[in-house]
């Protein structure tokens, strides 16, 4: 009980239980709100609160590139196109030239996957290193404007990999996913409506590395085999599902009894049926 009661007047775990609680669309407007409330807490939120993603434009190479936790060094962003930061910072974090070769590659090879899969959009990757290996961040935002039936919408997957490096010439790889999907409809046929929604997944895996089988390769693999995964998930559990209802519910009247009224029959029946019971109960 006292665990829980110190649980529950921590700061961190109340800001991060509202949020679960609140539309997934309204991310950034019900975060500021908390950040106003507990400003002493801002950079641990930040790291813990997953948010769209914001692009920026770097401005030595023209090409635009995304804002996270991951690239922030007090108010300024590290372009991983250029690796300076905008606004410029004299010390700002950058890696070590090793672990830069290997972050120009990852965003080569991130860039080319993401036009292949999403036809547009935005990717970049950012790599730190930690004392049994290296970390990395891989994102890629799409946005869908002006659609037949989508207004406005964006697709933000937020991929963090933690990689330990073994004597073996193998690697262990924890790769953690978050994505989120909102989409705007308004048209005079259907109505407006707002569908949004994240979703969260955990991969682990051993892997070998060498020559050939690189660490790029093995976290591509890997990011590439999670996001099909939520990809389908999500098309299950979001839109096919919500056609079912939809389709269910405003489906024109037709000759012949409407489709709700078999099930209003029904319904009437059971709460009788039930009703009677009662009584029976009550008398005996």
């Amino acid at each position: 009980m006292e665990a829980a009661t110190s649980s529950s007047k921590d700061p961190i775990s109340c800001a991060l239980s509202i949020m679960r609680r609140m539309p997934p669309n309204k991310i950034e407007h019900n975060l500021s709100g908390l950040l106003n409330l507990i400003p002493e807490h801002t950079d641990e939120l930040l790291q813990r609160v997953d948010q769209p993603l914001e692009e920026a434009i770097d401005a030595e190479t023209g090409r635009a590139y995304l804002l996270c936790d991951y690239n922030r060094d007090g108010d300024s962003y590290r372009s991983p196109w250029s690796n300076t930061y905008d606004p410029p910072l004299e010390d700002g974090f950058l890696p070590s030239p090793k672990l830069r070769d290997l972050e120009i590659e990852a965003n080569q090879l991130f860039d080319a996957y993401r036009e292949l899969y999403f036809e547009g959009g935005t990717s970049s990757v950012y790599l730190w290193e930690l004392d049994t290996g290296f970390a990395g961040c891989f994102l890629i935002k799409k946005k869908v404007s002006g659609h037949e039936f989508v207004a406005d919408g964006a697709w933000d997957s937020i991929h963090v990999v933690d990689v330990s490096e073994k004597a073996d010439s193998k690697a262990n790889y924890k790769l953690t996913t978050t994505v989120m999907l909102s989409m705007d409809v308004h048209k005079a046929q259907v109505g407006d409506s707002n569908l949004s929604g994240s979703l969260t997944r955990m991969a682990d895996k051993i892997a070998t590395v060498d020559a050939t089988q690189t660490h790029v390769a093995n976290i591509g693999a890997m990011i590439e085999d999670m996001e099909t995964d939520i990809r389908t998930y999500l098309d299950s559990l979001y839109i096919q599902k919500t056609r079912e209802i939809v389709s269910s519910i405003r489906k024109l009247r037709k000759a012949g009894p409407h489709q709700a009224e078999p099930f209003t029959m029904n319904l009437n029946a059971a709460v009788l049926k039930h009703g009677a019971n009662r009584k029976i109960d009550s008398e005996s």
